[in-house]
């Protein structure tokens, strides 16, 4: 049996690599592992109620530091960043239940977490991506009450 050793690049947003594949409705970051667009996966985003709020959570983003971590909670799971260093944040995932960290720039991690805005609307082609998130839940329930 052969186990999957995933190690991501560090995204950033003029990469000639087509990493973000979209962002859906509920704010989650569609990324292409790697830039292999048969291995996707759905990061949690940043969702808020307010401008506010918004503006709170930007401000603790711009201000971690090496070794500093937030996280983004939501209804139903979390997303913690890891301020690996000056310029370069971790996010954390499991693929094939192995832990990966998807590595950012700030540019890059701070454009994803700014369409948390009240006003931001996602583009018409990444609707279809939010169907996949309600697929891959049902999948998901359907196999846990086997």
């Amino acid at each position: 049996m052969e186990v999957a050793f995933y190690l991501s690049p560090r995204y950033c947003l003029d990469d000639e690599s087509p990493w973000l594949v979209g962002i859906d409705p509920s704010r989650h970051y569609w990324i292409a592992v790697n830039g292999d667009s048969n291995l996707t996966i759905a990061l949690p985003g940043l969702t808020v109620s307010s401008l506010s709020e918004l503006k709170l959570a930007m401000q603790q983003f711009r201000s971690l530091s090496p070794g500093e971590q937030m996280t983004l909670h939501r209804i139903a799971s979390a997303c913690t960043i890891y301020c690996v260093s000056l310029d370069c944040y971790a996010v954390e995932t499991q693929i094939n239940e192995a832990l990966v960290w998807h590595l950012f720039d700030q540019e890059t991690l701070d454009s994803l977490l700014m369409t948390a805005h009240p006003d931001w609307l996602c583009a018409p082609s990444h609707i279809d991506l939010g169907r996949k998130m309600l697929l891959r839940s049902f999948e998901k329930a359907t196999v846990n009450k086997s």
